[in-house]
């Protein structure tokens, strides 16, 4: 290998056969490609290659070897240049490479490109997102999403399969005008993409009106959000005593789950488990699932969850936000959770608690600290609620049963006029009382 490569042979504890019911499954033997612009951002190409080694286990293929190769500016043609292509051609040869995955996103040409050198499947890091999603999306909403999020990645990508997508036929009955290949594809794709989000405008529509009807409620809603894999679930199950499925594996998580979380000194609320977050998310996984990510966009209070004892925990950080950005959920007010303490180093989680002023630490596993979490989530809804003092008439007793309901009742007692009562509310519920507020 050249000084601007480093190879990586995977692990020898994988193995790169599995068996099912007395068959063995042969898995795709892959070589991992990245590329950086400068030696300066080495260690973050090389992070970056680990992360893409992860994401392409968890689709079912062998990481067998990763290059990362640096280059002033990508080639047109084949991303890498022609040199560098010609070597890792040998190589791929040399380890019968059934995949070459790249951790940048290839454009249409690129990619066709490199598919003729390499003579094998070749994908990019999208791809391989997109791929990931597809296998893990179980809910009918979330295979529509993925579905959507593929077609959008492939429509370019038709243009320039071959000559026979853009032939017309030559025999009996297909002479004369008629369509041809390639856009009797596009058409087909074209009318289940406006299918599909049809029906994700009705799911979201649904997904609207629940929010609404949570709203109405009166209670807060915390969102757990986070980098995939950082414990969202566990700590989403730890705090409200749900049964959300928990898997030590990047996106196990695709949907959203919402539950009722009872807090410390009668504070309630509603808590939401939502997909997990990674760098560089596909674009096209964003515009698909925004209706479900606009979930913490909606909320009251982000409860950013952070991998304690990941290589790169800041990266991560910031890698969340940008979504959250995306996805206009910036100004929700957040608390930091840094988890897996338990296997975390305690000097690298001093040094987090430090920098991030306000955040708390915590093993969502094990439960240590966890009354710290759930000291910070109250102290977060509490900035985002009033207390009111109000009044209200005898014959609105029911409005009563509803303070009680929604919110936390500090002080009650009878008076001439009704019902005096101290209470702490969520905003939005407050408005609704401007009524029955005494004296200012």
């Amino acid at each position: 290998m050249t000084d601007d490569s480093r190879s990586h042979v995977a692990r020898s504890g994988r193995r790169l056969t599995a068996s099912v019911t007395d068959l063995d499954v042969v898995r795709q033997r892959a070589l991992l490609v990245g590329m950086i612009r400068d030696s300066s951002r080495a260690a973050e190409g090389e992070r970056s290659l680990e992360e893409l080694e992860l994401l392409t286990d968890t689709a079912g293929s062998e990481p067998v070897e990763s290059v990362l190769v640096r280059r002033d500016r990508p080639d047109a043609a084949t991303f890498i240049g022609k040199g560098k292509l010609s070597e890792l051609v040998a190589e791929s040869h040399m380890l019968d490479i059934d995949v070459v995955v790249f951790d940048n996103e290839l454009s249409p040409a690129q990619q066709r490109n490199l598919h003729q050198a390499f003579q094998c499947d070749v994908v990019d890091r999208v791809a391989l997102i997109l791929d990931i999603f597809a296998q893990h999306a179980h809910t009918h909403e979330g295979r529509l999403q993925v579905e959507l999020a593929q077609h959008r990645y492939r429509l370019p990508r038709l243009r320039g399969k071959g000559i026979e997508l853009s032939r017309l036929g030559a025999g009996i009955g297909t002479r004369g005008p008629g369509e041809t290949k390639l856009e009797t594809d596009r058409r087909r794709i074209l009318e289940r993409v406006s299918k599909i989000e049809r029906e994700l405008k009705e799911a979201a529509r649904s997904r609207d009106t629940r929010a609404k009807s949570r709203k109405r409620s009166g209670l807060p809603v915390a969102a757990i959000v986070g980098y995939t894999n950082a414990g969202k679930s566990t700590l989403f199950n730890r705090l409200t005593e749900a049964d959300v499925l928990v898997e030590d594996r990047v996106f196990a998580t695709l949907g959203s789950t919402v539950r009722r979380l009872d807090l410390p000194d009668g504070h309630r609320a509603l808590m939401s488990d939502t997909v997990g977050f990674v760098r560089r998310l596909p674009h096209e996984l964003v515009e698909a699932f925004r209706s479900t990510l606009e979930e913490a966009a909606d909320a009251d209070l982000l409860v950013h969850v952070v991998d304690a004892s990941d290589p790169d925990p800041d990266g991560q950080i910031g890698a969340v936000r940008e979504v959250l950005t995306e996805i206009d959920a910036a100004d929700v007010p957040e608390i930091l959770v840094f988890n897996k303490t338990d296997i975390a180093e305690p000097a690298v989680v001093r040094r987090l608690l430090t920098v991030y002023e306000g955040s708390v630490a915590t093993s969502a596993l094990t439960g240590e600290n966890i009354e710290d979490v759930t000291a910070a989530i109250v102290e977060g809804l509490d900035a985002v609620t009033v207390i009111a003092e109000l009044l209200i008439p005898y014959d609105r007793g029911d409005l009563v049963a509803s303070l009680h309901e929604t919110g936390e009742v500090l002080d009650e007692h009878h008076a001439e006029e009704g019902t005096e009562i101290k209470v702490r509310l969520p905003a939005a519920v407050a408005e609704r009382m401007v009524s029955y507020l005494r004296g200012e």
